[in-house]
C-alpha cells in the first residue's frame, strides 16, 4: 500500500507545496505516521500521511476487508508564531493511528481526544472532523477502494466539546461561524454557549 501513500503525498505536494519538516511516529502494533509540515502565508498546515495506507474497518467485522473502506488523512491547520504548535506532530499522529489502535472510523461530525492540550499551553485537547473537499481534495483510487479524504480537524476547547455533545457538530458550527470565530487561532478562547 506504500503506492496509496505515494499518490497522497503527492496531492498534499502539489496542494499546499514542499514540506518544511516531517516528523514518524510509530506505535506498536501499527504502521508508521508521519506528519508533514507546510507553511503559507503565515498559516502552518499539519497533514498526517499513513492514516490511509489501510481502509478503516467496522470494528464489529470478523474481518477487515483489506481494499474496501474509508481512507482518510488528517489536516490541522493554525496561524504560526502564537504558540508553539509544532508540539502537536504526536498527538496528530495518535488521532491519525486510532483507527488502527481502536478500531474507529475518522468520519466528519465525529470528536477525537487525546486527552491532553494539543500543544503546551493550548486550550484544547480534542478536535471536531470537518468534511473533506476544501483546503486539499479528495484522491481517487482505483476500485474497488474508496477515495482518500484529508480532513480538516477544527480544535475544541473543553466547553465546546461537551456542548457538541449535546447538540451536534452542526451545532457548534453553526456557533462559531454566528462568533466569526478564528479557528486557526492557536491561542483563541472558547465560543460563548449560552
Amino acid at each position: 500500500m506504500s503506492d496509496v501513500l505515494e499518490l497522497v503525498e503527492a496531492r498534499l505536494r502539489t496542494t499546499l507545496g514542499e514540506p518544511d519538516a516531517r516528523a514518524a511516529v510509530t506505535f506498536l502494533g501499527t504502521d508508521r505516521i508521519e506528519v508533514l509540515r507546510f507553511v503559507d502565508n503565515g498559516v502552518v498546515r499539519y497533514a498526517t500521511l499513513g492514516m490511509s495506507a489501510q481502509p478503516m474497518a467496522d470494528p464489529t467485522a470478523v474481518l477487515a476487508d483489506p481494499l474496501r473502506g474509508p481512507r482518510a488523512e488528517l489536516l490541522l491547520s493554525v496561524r504560526g508564531g502564537r504558540a508553539d504548535t509544532d508540539k502537536v506532530l504526536r498527538p496528530l499522529a495518535v488521532l491519525a493511528a486510532s483507527p488502527q489502535v481502536e478500531g474507529v472510523i475518522v468520519a466528519p461530525g465525529a470528536s477525537l481526544d487525546v486527552g491532553e492540550p494539543l500543544w503546551p499551553g493550548a486550550a484544547f485537547s480534542s478536535v471536531l472532523v470537518a468534511s473533506s473537499g476544501g483546503l486539499v481534495e479528495d484522491l481517487a483510487l482505483d476500485e474497488p477502494m474508496e477515495p482518500v479524504r484529508f480532513l480538516p480537524l477544527l480544535p475544541m476547547t473543553p466547553n465546546e466539546a461537551a456542548w457538541k455533545r449535546v447538540h451536534g457538530a452542526e451545532a457548534l458550527e453553526k456557533r462559531w461561524l454566528e462568533h466569526g470565530t478564528d479557528l486557526r487561532d492557536p491561542l483563541r478562547a472558547g465560543v460563548p454557549l449560552d
